[in-house]
């Protein structure tokens, strides 16, 4: 039997990871033993507690801790998270260290993997974005043994970087599992349980961009300007916890104590509750990766501010602005009508959860060295 330990420490890659998991832990007991380390924003409560969202999911052996303090930097959370997963591989016995995207935890990860002679698998690595999350995303690779890719573009990307390319398998966003299915929660009941009162809406989520802390309370402040000029119905999920949120909370819960029966402002959703919200918007607006990733699946606009997704993906449903000035015009356009583009699977077409488990099952993939060599392309 192996062991796969996985780490989450957002809802976003929680959302990612969770097929996988599901997969190993109900179907393939005698084969895998799988853990879940819980750390990063899923503790904090004024990001929504989502760590009672994976309660609900019966995932079992579930390890928690903290790794931050109000107004830790990006480099001390890292500190804290090796020490935390660290602790954990110490006790208990890993194979397999399983990590997601371009988050401080998953590097922490992959270091702690990496330094301690444990095979390290990367989903969704080979992506790239306009921010610091494309740094780390590359040095994840790089300290990684195995990679799940979302197609064959990052896939070339991670030969590029001299990755060897029999341990890169392209098995598509295992979200796309979720988003795909034809039972998502009832939109009724999504409303209800979220008490949002609205039947024409845009969703809003905006993330600090570290790289440019000086420009984020101009970045907030027009969107939110945007927003109220506007006079449309919004949800506004609250930011992920990258240096630079407090500017962009602040902004938003002083914007909540005005009491605006067009705004709806939420800590964090569950990731199908959010999917049945996403899917039954007139547009997302901001700068999340949902946009561009799970969107266009269902055909919904997004209008993408800045750069912090920039050059993620060519797709005809997001339109990318850079002068935040202009907001308004693009509002306009899809705020009173539902404009549907045609939806567009450039991340995946499902069944990722099959496909991992399937790659799990090779015998030569736990035979595979903990010593990574570079592959050098031919020039």
């Amino acid at each position: 039997m192996k062991t796969i330990t996985f780490i989450t420490g957002t809802r976003a890659d929680y959302g990612k990871i969770k097929s996988l998991i599901l997969e190993l832990q109900k179907k393939n007991k005698h084969k895998f033993k799988t853990n879940l380390i819980i750390t990063g924003m899923h503790n904090v409560r004024k990001y929504g507690y989502t760590k009672d969202e994976i309660n609900k999911d019966k995932i079992q052996n579930c390890y928690r801790f903290s790794n931050q303090s109000k107004n830790a930097s990006m480099d001390i959370i890292l500190a804290n998270t090796i020490r935390g997963i660290n602790n954990f591989i110490l006790n208990n016995h890993t194979d397999l260290l399983v990590v997601h995207g371009d988050r401080v935890e998953s590097l922490a990860g992959a270091i702690t993997g990496c330094l301690n002679n444990i095979k390290v698998a990367h989903i969704e690595g080979g992506e790239i974005s306009g921010t610091i999350d494309e740094i780390i995303r590359h040095s994840i690779s790089k300290l990684s043994h195995l990679h799940f890719v979302t197609n064959k573009i990052a896939k070339r990307r991670l030969l590029q970087m001299g990755e060897t390319n029999n341990n890169i398998f392209t098995i598509g966003s295992p979200d796309v599992d979720i988003i795909l299915k034809k039972k998502l929660p009832n939109f009724s009941l999504v409303k209800k349980r979220y008490d949002i009162k609205f039947e024409n809406y845009a969703i809003c989520i905006f993330h600090p961009v570290t790289t440019e802390l000086k420009k984020i309370e101009y970045q907030i402040q027009s969107l939110l300007n945007s927003i109220k000029k506007s006079r449309f119905n919004y949800v506004i999920l609250l930011p992920n916890n990258d240096h630079g949120n407090e500017i962009i909370l602040k902004k938003i819960l002083f914007l909540k104590k005005k009491n605006l029966k067009n705004l709806k402002i939420l800590p964090s959703m569950r990731f199908e509750y959010y999917l049945s919200l996403l899917k039954n918007s007139n547009f997302i607006i901001g700068n999340s990766s949902s946009g561009i990733m799970e969107a266009p699946y269902y055909g919904v606009p997004t209008i993408d501010l800045g750069s912090r997704q920039k050059n993620r993906a060519k797709i005809e449903s997001v339109i990318s602005l850079n002068d935040y000035s202009k907001i308004n015009n693009l509002i306009n356009k899809f705020k009173n009508k539902k404009y549907r583009f045609k939806p567009l699977q450039y991340f995946g077409t499902g069944n990722s959860h099959k496909k991992f488990l399937s790659i799990l099952n090779q015998k030569r993939i736990w035979k595979i060295k903990n010593q990574k060599q570079f592959i050098q392309l031919s020039f």
